[in-house]
C-alpha cells in the first residue's frame, strides 16, 4: 500500500490521462494536452479520498474527479470529455451542437475554477459519489454517441471510444448495483451497440436502420441489453436513460422493419421530451410521427422543432430531405440533401446524403 494513497491515486489517474493525451491524433490537441498536463501538475495534494478499491479503474477514477460540483454541468463534461475521452475541442463543440470557441471558453473557465479555487481531485463518498452521477453518465454517454456515429473521419463508427464506453458503463453498474439510470444507460449502449456490424455495407458504406440484415445484429449484446432495461425496474418514474433504452428495445424486438411499433416509440420519445427536453428530442419524435403517420405528418412535426437550436445539426434537413423525397417532392427534396451536406464532416454520411442528393436531381 502507497504511503500516501490519495496522491497515489492522483497521480495515477493524472499519468494515465495525460499519456492518452499525448497519444491523440491532431496536434492542436496535443497542444490542449499541455496546457491541461500544467493545470492538473499545478498541485500536489493528499485528498481524503475513497479506497482506490472502490473505484477499480483509472479512468472511472478521473470521470468522477472531473464531475466536480463547484464546475458548471456543461464545464464537466467538456472537461472529462476531452481529458478522458481525448475528444477534440471540435467533437465536443460538434456533440453541444454549439460553436467550437464556446466550449473553448467552458474548458477554459473549468481550468480557472480549479486552480482559483483549488479544488483537490478526488473521488467522493456516499451521497456525494451520488450526485456526481448525472454529470458521470453524461460523459459515458456523449463517448458512446462520438463513437457510435463519429462527427469526422472516413469510418461512421469509432468501435473504441464504443467500447470504452461500454466498459464504463459495466463498472458503474458494478460500483452502483441497483442505480437504474446507470442500467438504462448500459442497457442502451448494448442496444445500440447490437446493430453495429449491420450499419455498414462491405464497402463500409451507411446502411439505414430499415435496410439493415438483422440476422447481422448481435443477440447477444441484445440480451444483455433487455436484461439490464428489465433490472432497471418499471418506467413509470423513468430518467432520460431507460427511456432511449426502451426506444432502443422496441427496435431490438421488431423482428422487421414494418413490424416496428412507432407509436410506442411516440408515446416514449414524449415522455422523454418530459424529464430531458431538447431540439434533438423533439426532432427525434417528429420522425417518428412521420414512420408512424406518414411523411406529410413527420414534416408538419419537423415544422416545430426549434430549427434555430439546431441550425448546425446535419440532421435536421436530412429528415426533412427524407420525407419530401417520400412525398415525391424533388426538388424540395434536393435543396434540403444539398444543406444537410453542408454540415456534415464524416465521409460515410456524405456519401450516402450524396447519393440521395443525385438520385432526387435524376428524378426531378
Amino acid at each position: 500500500m502507497p504511503e500516501r494513497p490519495g496522491a497515489w491515486l492522483l497521480t495515477t489517474a493524472r499519468r494515465r490521462a495525460l499519456d492518452h493525451l499525448r497519444r491523440v491524433r491532431r496536434a492542436g490537441a496535443r497542444a490542449d494536452a499541455l496546457e491541461y498536463e500544467a493545470v492538473l501538475g499545478a498541485r500536489d495534494e493528499t485528498p481524503d479520498v475513497l479506497d482506490p478499491d472502490a473505484i477499480p479503474d483509472d479512468r472511472l477514477r478521473l470521470i468522477f474527479t472531473c464531475c466536480h460540483p463547484a464546475l458548471p454541468d456543461d464545464s464537466r463534461v467538456a472537461l472529462t470529455l476531452r481529458l478522458v475521452g481525448g475528444l477534440s475541442t471540435a467533437e465536443i463543440a460538434r456533440a453541444f451542437l454549439v460553436p467550437e470557441p464556446t466550449i473553448a471558453q467552458r474548458l477554459v473557465r473549468a481550468k480557472r475554477t480549479i486552480r482559483d479555487r483549488a479544488l483537490p481531485y478526488e473521488v467522493p463518498e456516499g451521497a456525494e459519489l451520488s450526485s456526481r452521477l448525472p454529470a458521470v453518465l453524461a460523459v459515458v454517454y456523449l463517448v458512446f454517441n462520438e463513437g457510435y456515429a463519429a462527427h469526422t473521419g472516413a469510418t461512421l463508427m469509432r468501435d473504441d471510444l464504443c467500447q470504452e464506453a461500454i466498459r464504463l458503463g459495466g463498472m458503474l453498474a458494478e460500483l452502483m448495483a441497483g442505480e437504474p439510470e446507470v442500467l438504462g444507460l448500459l442497457a442502451l449502449m448494448e442496444l445500440q451497440a447490437s446493430r453495429a456490424t449491420a450499419r455498414t455495407d462491405a464497402d463500409g458504406q451507411l446502411v439505414l436502420l430499415a435496410e439493415q440484415d438483422r440476422a447481422r445484429w448481435d443477440r447477444a449484446r441484445i440480451a444483455r441489453g433487455l436484461a439490464c432495461l428489465e433490472g432497471a425496474g418499471p418506467l413509470d418514474a423513468a430518467g432520460p436513460y431507460r427511456l432511449q433504452a426502451a426506444i432502443a428495445a422496441c427496435h431490438a424486438r421488431a423482428t422487421a422493419w414494418e413490424a416496428t411499433d412507432w407509436p410506442r416509440i411516440v408515446g416514449l420519445y414524449a415522455a422523454l421530451a418530459a424529464v430531458a427536453p431538447s431540439p434533438v428530442v423533439e426532432l427525434n419524435r417528429a420522425v417518428a410521427i412521420g414512420l408512424a403517420e406518414g411523411p406529410a405528418a413527420g414534416l408538419a412535426a419537423l415544422d416545430r422543432v426549434d430549427a434555430r437550436a439546431l441550425r448546425g445539426y446535419h440532421l435536421l434537413p436530412a429528415a426533412r430531405a427524407d420525407f419530401l423525397r417520400r412525398l415525391a417532392r424533388w426538388n424540395e427534396a434536393a435543396a434540403e440533401y444539398r444543406r444537410a451536406l453542408e454540415l456534415v464532416d464524416n465521409a460515410r454520411e456524405r456519401n450516402f446524403l450524396a447519393a440521395r442528393l443525385a438520385a432526387c436531381e435524376a428524378a426531378g
